[in-house]
């Protein structure tokens, strides 16, 4: 079908084009939900393995404990992803006196690290938790000699480089993009189901569709079109007898 075919459909079928995208769009604004406020702050830690530790190579002890701090620094960032840690900053968070159930501080917990960084953030709907929840994180990492064996039941060096400042974080993209998407889906569904009308209307609306069966046109009748009388209603014609 060509280009031109396509629009006549549009034309034609205008109507149920727009129906479903207006639908989708009422119902959309009518149940708009602004999106709720987060807050995050993140702290970056330079971690080490422990100083009664020492390099038992005959190899350069600096480069060891360089790369030692590597494997400690990817370590506590999958810790920090655990249940296990998430309730030891749990129970920090208690002695201070915030309420705050370990799956809460699971969920606003995330974790990285470059090389022998790590970085920690949190993540929540109030403003004063991320600062609370990352205080308490730091005092849950420096307190850590009973989660890795390989240091001998000491703790790794843990110090932070950061003071958490929790900033107002920008709604997602799929937040803002929700209702456009849905109009684009009804638009989408509209145009399919003005193609299936097309396709199933028993009308013959124009000449083309009589050629594209193979038939020729003899003649073909105009719309009438209706225009004012002056003469009470009636419509006359020239050459119309009297």
């Amino acid at each position: 079908m060509e280009l031109l075919g396509y629009f006549r459909i549009a034309r034609r079928w205008w109507w149920l084009i727009l129906l479903p995208a207006l639908a989708v769009a009422a119902y959309g604004l009518a149940t708009y939900r602004a999106p709720a406020a987060a807050y995050s702050a993140s702290v970056r830690y330079i971690v080490g393995q422990p100083a009664g530790l020492a390099a038992t190579t005959g190899y350069d002890p600096n480069y060891y404990r360089w790369l030692t701090s590597e494997y400690i620094s990817s370590a506590l960032k999958e810790w920090v992803r655990t249940g296990d840690f998430a309730e030891a900053v749990s129970r920090q968070l208690a002695a201070q006196g915030m309420d705050l159930p370990p799956g809460a501080v699971q969920g606003a917990l995330g974790s990285d690290n470059v090389r022998s960084v790590l970085v920690v953030f949190a993540t929540t709907g109030e403003a004063a938790q991320p600062a609370a929840i990352l205080n308490a994180a730091t005092t849950a990492l420096q307190e850590n000699a009973a989660v890795f064996p390989q240091l001998g039941g000491l703790a790794a060096e843990v110090a932070p480089l950061d003071t958490p400042a929790p900033g107002a974080v920008a709604p997602t993209l799929r937040a803002q993009l929700d209702l456009p998407l849905k109009i684009a889906i009804g638009l989408a569904l509209g145009v399919g189901l003005a193609l299936a009308a097309h396709y199933f209307d028993p009308f013959v609306r124009d000449r083309r569709e009589v050629e594209a069966m193979g038939l020729a046109v003899v003649g073909e009748i105009p719309a009438s079109e209706r225009r004012p009388t002056t003469d009470g209603g009636r419509r006359t014609t020239e050459g119309s007898k009297q």
